[in-house]
């Protein structure tokens, strides 16, 4: 099995302060792997290394496919409606160039629920559904590795049984999510799971 994702001793410093040393793990295609760790225990910042937000000192990752990323705090435009969101979305990961990006489009409001409110402003929907949006944006353009910060703190019940019903078939496919918590609820679910303590990554 090829490696979709390969991290390398990682490390990353703010002044005196070692927040990451050595991070290093891979993802072989068709895996999903929790990273678990307490506040302050390097989360944030390998979460921001791994999206591109930040740099580190040293190391290096290497992403053979593309890339998704769910944050814990929407990232949606206000003012637009759920249907522009997904127009501008596509735009960005280069989907208008594909006739079918709208029946990918339809598909996932209708996986998760949400189709009544394509033509309503993000502003006027209810944090679930915010929610519901904001992952359907981040797998619009079926990403090789699917990175989410805290996705149990963010998503209803609803839309927890239905990501956990998308990780079963992309891993099927041979595509990896990467979920990055506070704590793992199903290590069942869970291929590889690692804990980071005080910015040192180690396999459970």
């Amino acid at each position: 099995m090829s490696a979709i994702l390969d991290v390398r001793n990682l490390a990353k410093a703010y002044g005196k302060n070692r927040v990451l040393e050595n991070v290093t793990f891979h993802m072989d295609r068709g895996m999903v792997i929790g990273i678990e760790g307490e506040n302050g225990a390097g989360k944030s910042t390998l979460l921001k290394i791994l999206v591109g937000l930040l740099k580190p000192d040293k190391g290096s990752i290497s992403i053979n496919g593309s890339f998704g990323f769910c944050p814990q705090e929407t990232l949606l435009f206000e003012n637009l409606t759920v249907a522009e969101n997904f127009y501008y979305f596509a735009g960005a990961y280069g989907l208008h160039k594909y006739p079918d990006w709208m029946a990918r489009k339809y598909e996932l409001l209708a996986r998760f629920r949400f189709s009544r409110y394509e033509q309503t402003l993000v502003s006027k929907l209810s944090g679930g559904t915010r929610q519901k949006l904001n992952l359907a944006l981040a797998i619009l353009h079926s990403p090789d590795v699917l990175v989410l910060d805290e996705p149990y703190a963010a998503f209803d019940w609803e839309t927890y049984l239905h990501f956990w019903e998308y990780v079963k078939e992309v891993r099927k496919e041979g595509r990896n999510v990467l979920i990055v918590s506070h704590l793992i609820y199903d290590p069942s679910q869970i291929d590889r799971r690692y804990t980071l303590r005080e910015g040192v990554l180690e396999c459970v």
